[in-house]
């Protein structure tokens, strides 16, 4: 127990601002994010034991993270649908950001996941508890649909 505590530790100080990132992202506001980073990084320690050591301990506390990020999103709907990173808005262009916020929530969660947090296909698999071909599927869904909607953008 106490090496994978440590483990946990390790992970959260190297990687806090990758999880900030995507919970950013998912959340649309920063503030959220954090809480839902520190209540993951809380319930990951509090339910360690039920980590089965089927995956990645990154994997398993992504999923804790993304779930954590997305119910803020049920509990109360952002006012501000613009997110910020550390204060300063990321760089993404506005439309993009717009047409990514009109994304199906699994198809944004993988986009978050692949892009923001550069997890691989098993990785975001084990996070979301889909297989890595579903993640491929949603993913190139994911960008098919941000071309088509992009291409129909006037100049």
């Amino acid at each position: 127990m106490a090496a994978r505590r440590t483990e946990l530790e390790a992970l959260y100080r190297r990687r806090f601002h990758v999880f900030l990132r995507v919970a950013t992202a998912i959340a649309r506001d920063e503030q959220r994010a954090y809480d839902a980073v520190q209540d993951g990084f809380a319930a990951a320690i509090r339910d360690e034991r039920r980590f089965r050591e089927e995956g990645p301990l990154e994997a398993w506390v992504w999923r804790i993270v993304v779930n954590a990020a997305l119910k803020t999103l049920r509990d109360e709907p952002p006012t501000d649908v613009t997110p910020s990173v550390n204060g300063a808005a990321p760089s993404v262009d506005p439309e993009l950001r717009a047409r990514i916020a009109d994304l199906p929530e699994r198809q944004r969660t993988v986009l978050f996941l692949r892009h923001f947090a550069d997890l691989d296909y098993r990785s975001i698999g084990e996070a979301l508890g889909i297989s890595p071909g579903t993640v491929g599927a949603t993913l190139s869904a994911a960008h098919a649909s941000l071309r088509r909607t992009l291409e129909e953008v006037p100049e």
